[in-house]
This record gives structure tokens, C-alpha cells and sequence, in this order.
């Protein structure tokens, strides 16, 4: 008899398609609700619920004005869950994110005074206008979902998501994310501008001084961490995961596929954005109804995962290649399954 030890771990039973059908009956009512709110933006409202299925964090990248905040406060009123906005300055200390011990001198004790960070969503507005000791506070939430205040540590609610907001164009007065930190977010997301007849209903529903924005509850929070086991159950192919892991080994060593990109990239993806393009792939054939992964999941959602994890060297810089450019070519030539 062979040591139980030894002994390969049992398959997980993929869920059939009434089962991600009754798992998902939330996504199109949410989508639905937040829709009444928010025109368009449906890529992003996409991907926030990707980062709900997968537990992970969202950095979006924008210009002022496209509703990235009202996307993220309109998400949390449908979700009754809990959401707290802080808006990164110079002067904010590690203190105001996660909390600090508070003497009370009648009796000489100390007691936590819990940050802004204990919330479902977390809205770190301009995260790049705070110093390097402010955003290394958020590191240990963002990977271990708790914080360290004194001698004592808190767990993070569940789900926790950070979300942060950078301006692409201003960068007068910023600091740029270290790489350690850019690694902790599962996507980055760029928020775009709406098309003509988009705007056109922002502007008939927005141009007001007292626009509508009340959202009804659609699903509670521990409802949306249910759901996760359903997700993480979801069918991959040996074939599709081999060609995950093709791209991010592309990124490190491109030569094989494409020796002219060899020169534009410094230092490619880790491990951790192989983990989370087939977390997040999982995510997404569930918002499709789907219980199982395609390799189109993939490659939709490649640049999302792969643009703030890829390096870009100096002659990137100076030919004016973006990571974008490098994704797009290393999946062009990269086999799909």
C-alpha cells in the first residue's frame, strides 16, 4: 500500500454549467445596477469584478475626470460592502492609512485606533503623490490582508481590495511605485476616454447639480467570496496552461520568439503574474457563464496583467516603445492553443 503521504491530491470536480449559471445569476443584475450610474466603462467595470473573484488588487491608470472614483464608490453600494476613499498627499503618514496606538494616560494603557485600510474597498486616490514610507504601508495589507500596529496584529476584512488612481500625464510632484509594490496588484488597468454617444449620455445624465446617483444593493460581500470557490474549481487545459506559461517566460527571455525585443526589456514578470493571468482567466470565463478557460481569456487579459510587470530598458524608452507595443508582439507570435 502506498504512503497516503505520496499519494497525488484528488482533481478538483469542475462545477457543470447550472452550477456557474446559478453562481453567477448576480453578475448581469450587478452590471445592470452599476450601469445606471455609470455610462460605458465597461472594460473597467469588467475587471473590478475580475479582481472581486480573484481577491486581488486594481491600479488604474487615468487622466482626471473618467469616473474611476464613482466606478469603484458605485461598485461598493451595489455590493453592500464597506469602502473608504484616501486621497494620498505629500504630508499623509503611514498612521492616517492603517492606524496608529493611541496613550491614554488616566490608566497609562494603549489601545489600536484602526486606519482607513479596514474597509472591503479601499480607494488610495493619487497613490503616487504620497512618499515611499506611505506606500510601503500598504504592502504588508495588500499581500497578507492585515496590519501590524504595535505589538498586535488585524486581519483585513474579506473581501479586501485596494484600489488605487495614478495620472498618466501629470508627474510634477509624484513618486513613482517600486516595483515590489506595482508587482502586489493584479491588474493595471487603463481608463479611457468615453466614445461621442457615451458622452452624450454622461452629459444628459450628469449635467446637474444634483445628478442620481443612488445604486440599489445587488449582493453582499460574502456572497461574492462564495463564489470565488466555484471560480477557482473552473477547467484549464494543460495546453492552455503550458501557454500561460509561454508568455511570461517571453517576457524574461524574448529571444527564442522575438530576438529584436531582446534589447527593450530590462527585467520581465514573475511568478506571481503567472499565478494571477490564470486566476484572473478563471475569473472571467465565470463572468461569461463559462466553466472553463479559453486561450482568448488569455490574451484579453495579458496587458492588463503583464503592463506594470514588464521593464522596459533605455533604448525602449528612446524608440518610444511602450509595454504595450511588447505584449502585443509577444502574443502575436507566441502559438495559441
Amino acid at each position: 500500500m502506498s504512503d497516503p503521504i505520496d499519494s497525488p491530491a484528488a482533481a478538483p470536480t469542475v462545477p457543470d454549467q447550472e452550477s456557474i449559471a446559478k453562481s453567477a445569476s448576480w453578475v448581469q443584475p450587478l452590471r445592470a445596477e452599476i450601469a445606471r450610474v455609470l455610462v460605458g466603462q465597461t472594460h473597467l467595470v469588467d475587471r473590478l469584478l475580475v479582481a472581486l473573484l480573484t481577491n486581488g488588487h486594481v491600479l488604474l491608470e487615468g487622466v482626471p475626470g473618467l469616473a474611476k472614483t464613482l466606478a469603484v464608490r458605485t461598485l461598493s453600494s451595489a455590493l453592500r460592502a464597506s469602502f473608504k476613499r484616501i486621497q494620498f498627499t505629500p504630508d499623509l503618514l503611514p498612521a492616517d492609512v492603517v492606524g496608529t496606538m493611541i496613550y491614554h494616560p488616566k490608566d497609562g494603557s494603549f489601545s489600536p485606533r484602526l486606519g482607513p485600510i479596514f474597509a472591503n474597498l479601499v480607494l488610495a486616490d493619487e497613490i503616487n503623490r504620497a512618499p515611499a514610507k506611505v506606500q510601503s504601508a500598504l504592502l504588508e495589507a495588500m499581500q497578507e490582508r492585515q496590519v501590524t500596529i504595535g505589538e498586535h496584529t488585524h486581519r483585513l476584512p474579506d473581501p479586501f481590495l485596494v484600489l488605487a488612481t495614478q495620472n498618466p500625464i501629470d508627474q510634477e510632484g509624484t513618486y513613482t511605485l517600486p516595483e515590489a509594490q506595482l508587482d502586489r496588484f493584479l491588474l493595471k488597468v487603463r481608463v479611457v476616454y468615453p466614445t461621442p454617444a457615451e458622452e452624450r449620455q454622461v452629459l444628459d445624465a450628469m449635467a446637474t447639480s444634483a445628478p442620481k446617483l443612488d445604486v440599489n444593493p445587488i449582493i453582499s460581500a460574502e456572497a461574492i467570496v462564495a463564489s470565488r470557490a466555484i471560480v477557482n474549481d473552473l477547467y484549464m487545459d494543460e495546453k492552455i496552461r503550458d501557454y500561460i506559461v509561454a508568455i511570461i517566460h517571453a517576457t524574461r527571455d524574448p529571444g527564442p520568439i522575438a530576438p529584436h525585443l531582446k534589447l527593450l526589456i530590462r527585467c520581465g514578470a514573475s511568478p506571481r503574474g503567472t499565478i494571477n493571468l490564470a486566476l484572473a482567466a478563471k475569473a472571467l470565463a465565470f463572468l461569461a457563464g463559462r466553466n472553463y478557460v479559453t486561450p482568448q481569456d488569455i490574451k484579453d487579459l495579458a496587458p492588463d496583467i503583464l503592463r506594470h510587470r514588464i521593464l522596459l530598458s533605455y533604448e525602449a524608452e528612446a524608440e518610444g516603445v511602450s509595454s504595450e507595443d511588447v505584449i502585443k508582439q509577444l502574443l502575436d507570435k507566441i502559438p495559441v492553443p
